[in-house]
């Protein structure tokens, strides 16, 4: 394409920026389109924001997250398969069987051994409410009182001990 054929300024609408690319030479020339946004929207500012600032809070909301996720997986367990209530049910058991394992092999006294029972109370709890949830539905009777019970009760243990600054 000579030079007098090409235009050399091309009009565009107030406010839009252009750019200049050098020439492309060759048989293997490819005409390409760029496109620079101006300014984002007042929406995707926000959005940004907020995910900006669960990004740098991703470590101290992980029961948060694990607790939404185990709301979604429940939820669609009943809808999907009511039955794996009953597969999950036996789970429920496993943590005071972790505790009494535990306690058999390397037995504890004082802070370590509140830690232990506070974990398997606590674990006991999930798993039932998990396989409740999964047969009943999460929204059934008290399940998401008991829910965000638990999510309350596991986020501010999570922000003491973990001591997030």
């Amino acid at each position: 394409m000579s030079s007098r054929t090409r235009t050399r300024k091309v009009k565009t609408a107030a406010g839009v920026r252009t750019v200049q690319l050098p020439r492309q030479r060759g048989r293997r020339s490819q005409p390409f389109v760029v496109v620079v946004p101006e300014h984002p929207s007042l929406t995707r500012e926000a959005l940004g924001f907020v995910g900006r600032g669960l990004w740098m809070a991703r470590h101290a909301l992980a029961p948060t997250g694990i607790a939404l996720l185990a709301l979604v997986v429940t939820g669609l367990l009943h809808v999907i398969a009511w039955w794996s209530a009953l597969v999950l049910a036996p789970a429920a058991i496993a943590p005071m069987v972790w505790f009494a394992v535990v306690q058999r092999s390397r037995p504890a006294q004082g802070s370590t051994l509140s830690w232990r029972i506070a974990l398997a109370v606590f674990a006991t709890l999930a798993f039932t409410w998990a396989a409740l949830a999964a047969g009943f539905g999460p929204w059934a009777g008290p399940l998401a009182l008991v829910w965000l019970l638990t999510l309350i009760v596991a986020q501010t243990v999570w922000l003491i001990v973990r001591r997030t600054h």
